[in-house]
């Protein structure tokens, strides 16, 4: 399996929709990442030997974009600066809500999480059918 930047892509894969696994990674951006490493999209990520590899990781470092952890990274500290500000999107990360105005009322699970407990209703026993026995008289 054919690693770029630390991660494993697919072999039995096209090159151009194996690049799609890196995150921050979509069709056009591998389209232009194999044009600058003059690869051929339609070849299969088991048919590239060491030396295209390489070229593909040179290509992406040559192009002004992040990708993988840098990517990753920066979402993560913009989230937080949203948290740190206290702005209303910050509110909503915090509490595991949604952010960009869906409703709450029903859906949201994903975000939400599973239901918790909830008030459901356990019928009792029919006590009111069945007379009480009656207390017997003893000596006393």
């Amino acid at each position: 399996m054919p690693r770029i930047l630390g991660v494993d892509i697919p072999r039995e894969k096209r090159i151009d929709i194996a690049l799609t696994y890196l995150y921050g990674v979509g069709k056009v951006v591998s389209l232009k990442i194999l044009k600058e490493a003059g690869i051929e999209p339609s070849r299969r990520a088991k048919e590239l030997s060491e030396d295209e590899l390489s070229r593909i990781i040179g290509a992406i470092q040559k192009i002004d974009m992040r990708i993988e952890g840098d990517l990753r990274r920066d979402i993560s500290q913009n989230i937080k600066r949203l948290m740190d500000i206290g702005s209303w999107r910050g509110l909503r990360h915090r509490r595991s809500l949604p952010v960009r105005g869906q409703r709450t009322k029903t859906n949201a699970r994903t975000r939400k999480g599973p239901r918790k407990g909830g008030m459901s209703v356990v019928k009792k026993a029919d006590t009111a059918k069945k007379p009480a026995p009656a207390a017997k008289a003893g000596k006393g």
